[in-house]
């Protein structure tokens, strides 16, 4: 008898965990071929604008993303004439790169252009070859941005230099710890990795002092393998002790170094408030 597979995870539930992620309003969503400077060729993601935000996952039951570009910079995005048949191609032109996009079929580019510029310019564009219900729906989102745009500039600030990163203000604010932080010990990690690898396989906790943390991945090679990395504190930043150590802004930047890194190899792991997990005989509880 053959074994049955897991069941793939929900429409409604795969919402719902992209949410434990970013608290960022979803605007608009479908694939696109993806071409970033460090990129060889075009990838092919599900993709999501958040905000002013695009976040890139492997396909569209993945809960984690691989990648993610912010655009509220966007200098311009200019057209190219595509040689295939039924496929818009432009280009995102940014302070620090260019990101090429390409989608399936000349509709679907017509709407990811509206829907980028309108997040992005804060109007709703003029020439866009779209049905009255789709121009609806870009209005709305229009809507939403403004409010979102001035209820981020009243949050509090505690520096200039956030002022130009209202994305990460935004989910720092709302949710100070990522999904994936527990307040637990390293063996007590370990036993959560390794009891529940469905639910993901890398873990931040506290370091050996109130000052430090540690991240604890669980490795799927040949044989798991439980490993365990130093975040340290250093002024406004956080250090993660490497071969070459890295330098991250904060401890968002820190999960989504190594997912990038992985790509998307090590998942966040995140549990429903719905559910308990089990060490010892004690439940665990996250601190969000």
């Amino acid at each position: 008898m053959m074994a049955k597979k897991p069941p793939k995870p929900a429409p409604r539930m795969i919402f719902q965990e992209r949410l434990k992620i970013t608290a960022l309003p979803l605007y608009f969503e479908g694939f696109l071929l993806v071409k970033r400077s460090e990129y060889q060729e075009y990838k092919h993601y599900w993709t999501e604008l958040r905000g002013t935000t695009l976040f890139f996952y492997n396909d569209k039951k993945s809960t984690i993303y691989v990648d993610k570009l912010d655009i509220i910079d966007l200098t311009c995005l200019t057209e190219k004439n595509s040689t295939e048949k039924n496929c818009a191609k432009f280009t995102l032109v940014l302070p620090k790169e260019e990101v090429q996009l390409k989608t399936e079929n000349t509709e679907s580019g017509e709407e990811w252009r509206g829907f980028i510029l309108t997040v992005t310019e804060l109007s709703v564009p003029q020439h866009v070859s779209l049905l009255p219900g789709q121009v609806i729906r870009m209005h709305e989102v229009l809507e939403k941005e403004k409010k979102r745009r001035i209820e981020t500039e009243r949050l509090p600030s505690t520096s200039l230099e956030k002022e130009r990163e209202p994305i990460e203000d935004y989910v720092d604010v709302l949710n100070p710890m990522p999904a994936c932080f527990y307040a637990v010990s390293r063996k007590e990690a370990t036993e959560m990795l390794e009891k529940n690898p469905s639910l993901g396989n890398m873990i931040l906790r506290p370091g050996s002092d109130s000052r430090n943390f540690s991240i604890t991945i669980r490795q799927e090679t040949d044989m798991p393998r439980i490993k365990n990395f130093k975040v340290m504190s250093v002024g406004k930043n956080y250090t993660v002790e490497l071969e070459k150590p890295v330098t991250l802004p904060n401890l968002f930047s820190v999960i989504d170094y190594f997912v990038k890194e992985t790509r998307g190899n090590l998942r966040p792991f995140i549990y429903s408030t719905d559910e308990t997990l089990e060490t010892k005989g004690f439940p665990v509880t996250s601190l969000k």
